[in-house]
């Protein structure tokens, strides 16, 4: 594309505008090759050497991201632990590392074992508190993980002033803003280094693809590291799935504001609803991290939230039982609602209530999903 005002959306829905050269056809061709030939004095002019660090439509991807986040470089992984273990495995043994409380329950069980095997000293701390986040940094804080929303409390991190403490420190602070997603929320221009996505939710869309991904506010030292890591653990996604990736990212604008959309309406009514105890949301006003969230996220307040039951874990579980047309299922950003009963999945040590249902709204219509949960809301507690 010629054109530099074209607005994200508007990219991102031409998945950049690239033509085929040798069909003329407007979708990328899917580059499936392992290996290349070398030119005949036995150099890769190309930069295409073998398929584990390089793929032109892995490089697809990477650009739309890329724009996405305003970053001058992405890189894609095969899974969104694939991405964010990258950034620690891009640390040295003795670095320290701070992360929140409330997180992704499946890396901080990694960041508890295998990190600290690894040799990394971990400290969590409740990230919405930027003092507790300063009160943890010591002289071998290297990397300050965040992630904003936090699921599934959906509580909230102030970007801007933990990257200011990172700063300081000489550290660099890293964003998972997978709920937020680069349509929400733009953690680069806040002042974070690093910012990731699980891609198999929001920026694919469609619960087909496993994939992660990075992008960086500065090519440095630390960055070629993560390339690194990613070329010599064989973590780079596949060519197939960086092609649905691509195509789920031409209708992200449409299906985050959808989903926005739903889940501000699902909020407010469950706020009011005598089967529910407590709605954790950060567009809600009553919300703690409501005032962060207006300030550093732009169009809605994303697609999740968390409902909390009368009847304790017995009633939530009844409740997920009985509802019929959102999907029992792990996961979120989905096209699809789902709804999960979150303490089951993360077990013992979890900060999550065991009377807490976590619902990814998807982009059916809002009337419909409220009045599915209401009558399971009901049944479970009739």
């Amino acid at each position: 594309m010629t054109k530099t005002n074209w607005t994200k959306r508007t990219l991102a829905a031409q998945a950049m505008g690239k033509i085929d050269a040798g069909t003329m056809g407007i979708v990328p061709p899917i580059h499936v090759t392992t290996t290349f030939i070398r030119d005949d004095d036995n150099q890769y002019r190309t930069g295409n050497i073998y398929g584990r660090p390089d793929n032109a439509t892995i490089r697809e991807a990477e650009s739309i991201i890329a724009m996405l986040e305003s970053a001058p470089e992405a890189l894609v992984f095969g899974s969104g632990m694939a991405s964010a273990v990258a950034c620690f495995l891009a640390l040295a043994p003795g670095d320290h590392v701070i992360a929140p409380n409330v997180m992704y329950w499946a890396l901080r069980n990694w960041l508890m074992t295998e990190g600290r095997h690894w040799g990394l000293s971990i400290d969590f701390v409740d990230m919405s508190d930027a003092k507790a986040v300063q009160a943890a940094v010591t002289a071998k804080t290297k990397l300050i993980w965040a992630e904003t929303p936090a699921n599934p409390l959906w509580s909230i991190t102030d970007i801007a002033a933990v990257a200011a403490i990172a700063r300081k420190a000489g550290a660099r602070l890293a964003v998972d803003s997978t709920c937020a997603t680069p349509i929400l929320s733009q953690p680069l221009a806040l002042g974070a280094d690093i910012v990731m996505h699980a891609a198999t939710k929001y920026l694919n869309g469609h619960s087909d693809v496993l994939a992660g991904a990075l992008a960086c506010r500065t090519p440095d030292a630390y960055w070629e590291r993560i390339r690194m890591v990613r070329k010599n653990v064989g973590a780079i996604l596949g060519p197939f799935e960086a092609f649905l990736l691509i195509r789920g990212m031409r209708t992200l604008d449409l299906r985050v504001r959808a989903a926005s959309a739903n889940a501000m309406q699902l909020a407010e009514a469950f706020a009011r609803h005598p089967q529910v105890t407590e709605v954790l949301y950060p567009g809600l006003p009553d919300s703690p991290g409501h005032a962060v969230a207006a300030r550093q996220m732009n169009g809605g307040f994303g697609g999740m939230l968390s409902i909390r039951v009368q009847g304790g874990e017995a009633g939530a579980i009844r409740t997920a039982k009985e509802v019929q047309l959102w999907k029992r299922a792990t996961s979120l950003g989905g096209v699809e609602s789902l709804i999960e009963h979150r303490a089951s999945i993360e077990g013992a040590g979890s900060p999550c209530p065991p009377d807490l249902l976590r619902l990814s709204a998807g982009i059916e219509s809002a009337e419909d999903l409220f009045d599915d949960l209401d009558q399971a809301l009901k049944r479970a507690h009739n």
